[in-house]
């Protein structure tokens, strides 16, 4: 008997592969809503949050809609593929996962979750530092995540920091530039959500209220695993997420500086990353140095309010470093047409965020090869649509702001 292998034949495949508690998720955008439903108003805010006014997140998605495709019919796409080489490796789509934050906190072993979903889908994950689980289980779960660092600027915390990353089979290490301060999350505060958290009678009765993630994340969490920790903002483990001695896992970071960056590339022999960079001359110097290369990013838009989208940085920054330096983009990315526009626009990668971490709370390391599935179905068929069997033969022709 013989096997259809044809794009069309694989996407229809993987349309029918959805675990149970994915079958309403038909696109990214379902996620959140779904999301919503089940997790705390406070729980859910702290993800889909914002700095202020919440201009730079919101700026990051308008980005995308001014532009539009030009497509070129009656060409042969049978033979498209949208494999990437990216850091010396080949993936299997030209977008992986975005750092995110106390994903074990949104769901259960949310870390774990999602690098084995991103592992099944051959697509590169970045786990934060910010997170609950400790780095050396995630790379026994995928050995070829990638991890990031927020680092304060001190070379006697840093030093060790990158030995341990070094030490546990890290390839690609992510230093974020972004944040000298944290952003001011004013609906974090308004809807009762604070680092280090605080269990108010507000809290306890939302949690209540949702069941799903207060018995299926965090009870099962304490039960299973006991109390969650910093476990990889330095290279000792940190605090417990509850405890007033938290912070002081994000002092100095206004210190940090590229000459802290330049050590890091001197002791860390992997790849390095700056990732946060909206500026072409910041991305030039990232170069210069030695960086292999940027991730243009407003952080989510839970920075600086007002910051620059980074749809609109990209070809700036594009022409700063050449066209053969690895230019990665996250902010905004819902759907496969909004990852070609970045390529079409110079990128070489998208990273999505959020609606992934919904997945996993969703349906766990199985959620999140569903939704990658759905994205990289997405830009299979907009491949076709569009008339191209290579990702490489996006450019300025593909593409035109709205008039």
């Amino acid at each position: 008997m013989s096997t259809n292998t044809t794009p069309k034949a694989i996407v229809q495949r993987q349309a029918t592969a959805a675990p149970s508690s994915m079958k309403r998720i038909h696109a990214l955008e379902d996620l959140e809503a779904s999301a919503r439903f089940w997790l705390p108003k406070s729980i859910f805010e702290y993800v889909s949050g914002h700095a202020e006014t919440g201009s730079a997140k919101d700026g990051a998605r308008r980005a995308f809609d001014r532009w539009q495709l030009h497509p070129r019919l009656l060409t042969d796409v049978s033979a498209r593929t949208a494999k990437t080489e990216l850091l010396g490796e080949t993936w299997n789509q030209p977008f992986g996962v975005a750092p995110m934050g106390g994903a074990a906190m949104i769901a259960y072993r949310g870390d774990l979750a999602i690098a084995k979903g991103a592992g099944q889908m051959n697509v590169p994950t970045v786990m934060s530092a910010s997170s609950l689980i400790p780095l050396e289980d995630v790379i026994k779960a995928n050995p070829k995540a990638w991890f990031q660092a927020y680092l304060a600027g001190d070379l006697a915390r840093i030093a060790p920091m990158v030995d341990r990353v070094a030490a546990a089979g890290f390839g690609t290490f992510v230093v974020t530039a972004d944040t000298p301060a944290l952003g001011n999350r004013v609906d974090n505060r308004r809807n009762g959500f604070s680092m280090p958290m605080r269990i108010t009678p507000k809290v306890i009765w939302d949690s209540a209220l949702h069941p799903r993630w207060s018995l299926g994340v965090i009870t099962r969490t304490f039960f299973t695993h006991g109390t969650p920790h910093y476990e990889n903002m330095d290279a000792a483990r940190g605090p417990s997420m509850f405890s007033q001695n938290s912070m002081r896992n994000f002092g100095d970071r206004d210190k940090l500086s590229w000459s802290h960056v330049e050590a890091i590339r001197k002791q860390f022999k992997g790849k390095l990353v700056v990732k946060g960079l909206l500026h072409p001359d910041d991305a030039r110097i990232a170069r210069e140095i030695g960086c292999d290369g940027v991730i243009i990013s407003n952080h989510g838009g839970r920075q600086l309010d007002h910051a620059i989208a980074p749809l609109d940085a990209l070809p700036a920054m594009r022409d700063a470093v050449g066209k053969d330096y690895p230019l990665m983009i996250d902010g905004g990315i819902r759907n496969g047409t909004d990852v070609m526009k970045a390529l079409a626009l110079g990128a070489d990668f998208a990273f999505v965020g959020r609606p992934i971490l919904y997945a996993a709370f969703l349906g766990g390391d199985a959620g999140v090869a569903h939704a990658l599935k759905l994205l990289g179905e997405e830009i299979n068929r907009a491949m076709a649509l569009i008339g191209i069997n290579s990702l490489n033969e996006l450019g300025s022709q593909s593409i035109s702001l709205r008039p």
